[in-house]
């Protein structure tokens, strides 16, 4: 792992099915059409450095979960003091919204989630495309030339506290795919 990311594992909150293989597309549930983006165009199960930022994808078949479409889940990290969050995420839309972070002295921040519709066009928010695929699942068929993408986004973490937990929006347009931490760096406090 690179040295002050710490990858967060949400399988506990996966509970949509977005990737799918070419014969089980109808297991797709990502939109309101049951659209669903191509599994064996993502490096799914994988490790990943995005941008010099590691995540893992999670494992993807159509016949599990795969990512969280949030709706307000409180996700428990290792508590300790981080600038950013990261995510690989999709939206079913342009989406703004925020997330709530939560720190070990009780307090709660909230800060901006903004994130491009997954259709694929230019980054709205100044994300990275982490992922283009070249078809989209439908239910009864493959519809090619109807690209997706997967954004690598972050969110900050302005409060200098221990972080214990983040809620995601409650937003069922926001799909996210993996989460990772970047510590905070090293400061010198009244230092002379």
């Amino acid at each position: 792992m690179a040295a002050g990311f710490t990858c967060v594992d949400l399988s506990a909150w996966y509970n949509n099915v977005g990737l799918t293989r070419p014969d089980n597309t109808s297991a797709g549930a990502f939109n309101v059409w049951r659209n669903s983006l191509p599994a064996h165009e993502l490096p799914c199960g994988q490790r990943v450095t995005v941008e010099g930022v590691p995540f893992v994808l999670p494992q993807a078949d159509g016949d599990r979960c795969d990512n969280v479409r949030c709706d307000g889940q409180v996700a428990p990290v290792p508590c300790g003091a981080y600038d950013w969050v990261y995510l690989l995420t999709t939206a079913e839309r342009r989406v703004e919204d925020e997330m709530a972070l939560h720190f070990a002295d009780g307090a709660v921040d909230f800060e901006p989630l903004r994130v491009s519709d997954f259709w694929v066009a230019p980054a709205v928010f100044g994300e990275t495309a982490a992922f283009t695929t070249t078809v989209m699942h439908y239910p009864h068929h493959i519809q090619r030339n109807v690209p997706a993408t997967v954004w690598s986004q972050r969110v900050p973490v302005t409060r200098r506290g221990r972080l214990r937990a983040v809620r995601f929006p409650d937003n069922l347009a926001v799909h996210i795919l993996a989460m990772t931490l970047c510590g905070a760096e090293r400061r010198s406090h009244g230092a002379g």
